[in-house]
């Protein structure tokens, strides 16, 4: 075991390592898992094969139990935060589809990954090939996140991918112990499989329940300290998602991870206090977190294990991601709202993480001391590999293949981060589009960032200003500072640098319409904004008040891309048609029209939806889908 200043050290150096690596990839725009990786990779098997010995070994925290510990805590930490983020709302964005991909999806890469590697990789008997297959079920929320977090995609699809990786985490890991347990060291038959599937499962969801009815019951009914309340709040969470964890566990190996993932789900949706400061600082801790696992067991690796598998890993490799990956997500997604492109997406982002990894390396060890070497090499050398390309080309490919399918929404840049700016994001992410905007105030810029959204600091007339927030990318341009000569300057680089389809400005003073008009862009001015908005509260004042009540009223404009509905009457429809859903204009050619029961529509009409909130975005996914 290294000393403690030894010991000390490492950690430190890794930490700092992790946080290294979130700059990178904030600055270069790609998933930290890359880095991550890298990291593991310079400071285990790339340190043994330049110095006499590696820099980390599992010797490095004490052997293997220590380090199974430190990795199960961190993997619930891990797990309750991504449940935490879960909300029910965001499930509905595609039920049917989720519930087919934790199910038959996950059925499909059990079987199918558990068949390629029997007949692919020699001496892979059954029970290695099921359990290694059990592993690879997990896409899991360390991985998949991180990508979300640079390929912003429709709700729908992040949905489907956030509670895909979430729910096959738990059932991965819980699965991954049965096989091992009850197949492998035990000899019992597979129908054992399903009994003690149950009963890991049922005790993980118990325990959680119970931990997340605790912490709720004290965090609204009990007087945590009403001086530093907050911090209280943000410290009890915490204990909840690791009592939950160990509690579990105690009963039953790899229950803790249901137990996690359902304390941290009950507790997101439920209406507890002080949930922004939770969020933010559960975000923070599972980002270090995250880090120091990912490149501690990226540093772990044993190179030999990967020689063992070889060139006939690499078959494998492809086949889980070039095969089997689409193939479950095409059966998993058949009937539902998603289009080709974005199915086509999904398919290509299913890298494996933290629990395949993790569990791997501590089965790896039972297996050697059992003398199953030959077992243990193969189970390594294969998880590993699939974790490693997968993680290095899904992740580093994601955004390029986003942009390649056109699956990420309508790019919105918005120059000036001010109030009009800032409630124009909060209105547009509402509706699933993808918002930029360019402040050149810090102290504005900071405070954008902490309402959540992506700012660029820089002067939105500066060409690189522009280019940095992904005008060349954008189908609209929002110049909405306080300076009209500003604005008019980003409307002209907008439209004759850029080429930006779609330009809208704001004019502060009613005297400069005229000079923005002349150049083609769609301006809007402040007094005039103001009378419209005096006229409507006395005119029309229930569509007014309706209106303006995110919660309540939407009306939304798209262009009909689903060839499903074109060629098909409004009365024919309109039965598919959410309830509480209309479909109020239709524009073709320049001419709005009311349709008529009779209205045929046709590819690349502009459909104005009108009606309550989530069912006007329910029948945006309807008209949009291809």
């Amino acid at each position: 075991m290294a000393g403690s200043a030894t010991l000390t050290a490492l950690v430190a150096a890794i930490f700092a390592l992790g946080v290294l690596a979130q700059l990178l990839a904030a600055r270069l725009r790609l998933p930290s898992i890359i880095f991550y990786i890298v990291a593991g990779l310079a400071i285990g098997p790339v340190s043994g094969l330049v110095l006499e010995e590696r820099l980390v070994s599992p010797e490095t925290f004490g052997g293997t139990g220590p380090l199974s510990a430190i990795v199960g805590l961190a993997v619930a930490i891990i797990v309750f935060e991504g449940a935490f983020h879960l909300h029910r709302d965001r499930i509905r964005e595609a039920p049917a589809a989720t519930f087919r991909l934790v199910t038959v999806g996950a059925a499909i890469a059990l079987i199918g990954t558990a068949t390629v590697v029997h007949f692919v990789i020699p001496d892979a008997g059954w029970a290695i090939s099921f359990l290694i297959g059990a592993l690879l079920v997990a896409t899991g929320p360390t991985v998949i996140t991180p990508i979300l977090k640079i390929v912003p995609v429709r709700d729908r699809v992040a949905a489907a991918l956030e509670t895909e990786g979430i729910v096959n985490d738990v059932t991965a890991a819980i699965i991954a112990v049965i096989v091992f347990e009850v197949i492998l060291i035990r000899g019992q038959p597979p129908v054992a499989l399903v009994s003690a599937f149950a009963t890991r499962l049922g005790e993980g969801l118990l325990v959680g329940i119970i931990v997340a009815g605790i912490v709720y019951y004290l965090l609204r009914y009990v007087d945590i300290s009403p001086g530093d309340a907050p911090r209280n709040a943000r410290l009890l969470v915490l204990a909840g998602a690791l009592v939950s964890y160990a509690a579990a566990n105690v009963l039953a190996t790899e229950a803790g991870v249901a137990a996690a993932a359902t304390a941290g789900f009950l507790l997101g949706n439920l209406d507890i206090p002080y949930k922004q400061e939770i969020l933010d600082f559960k975000g923070d801790v599972t980002l270090l977190v995250l880090s120091f696992v990912f490149i501690a067991l990226a540093a772990l690796l044993d190179l030999h294990a990967l020689a063992e598998v070889g060139p006939l890993g690499l078959i494998v490799v492809a086949a889980v991601a070039l095969v089997i990956r689409p193939f479950l997500v095409f059966v998993s997604t058949t009937g539902d709202r998603f289009s080709v492109q974005e199915r086509l997406f999904i398919s290509f982002v299913g890298p494996r993480g933290i629990i395949p990894a993790s569990v791997a390396t501590l089965f790896a060890v039972r297996l050697r001391g059992e003398g199953m070497v030959a077992e243990a090499d193969i189970l390594l050398g294969t998880v590993f590999l699939v974790i490693l390309l997968t993680a290095l080309f899904e992740g580093g490919f994601a955004r390029k293949i986003a942009e390649y399918l056109d699956v990420i929404p309508m790019r919105v840049i918005i120059v000036g981060g001010g109030r009009v700016g800032r409630s124009l994001a909060t209105r547009l992410e509402d509706r699933g589009e993808s918002v930029v905007m360019i402040e050149t105030n810090e102290a504005v810029v900071e405070t954008a960032r902490n309402e959540g959204f992506t700012v660029e600091h820089g002067d939105g007339t500066d060409t690189e200003a522009l280019r940095a927030a992904g005008v060349e990318n954008a189908k609209i341009v929002a110049a909405v500072t306080g300076d009209d000569d500003a604005n008019l300057l980003v409307a002209q680089l907008a439209s004759s640098k850029f080429d930006v389809e779609r330009i809208i400005a704001r004019a502060n003073n009613p005297d400069n319409v005229e000079a923005f008009e002349d150049l083609g862009v769609r301006t809007i001015s402040s007094s005039m904004a103001t009378a419209w908005a005096i006229d409507n509260q006395i005119e029309r004042p229930a569509l007014a008040n309706w209106m303006t009540n995110p919660d309540q009223g939407e009306v939304q404009e798209l262009e009909l891309r689903n060839d499903g509905l074109a060629g098909r009457t409004l009365a024919e429809i309109g039965p598919d048609l959410p309830e509480g859903c209309l479909v109020a204009l239709v524009t073709r050619d320049d001419e709005t029209t009311v349709p008529t029961s009779e209205f045929t529509f046709e590819m690349g009409d502009m459909v104005t939806l009108l009606g309550q909130h989530d069912a006007v975005h329910e029948g945006m996914a309807m008209f949009d889908a291809d």
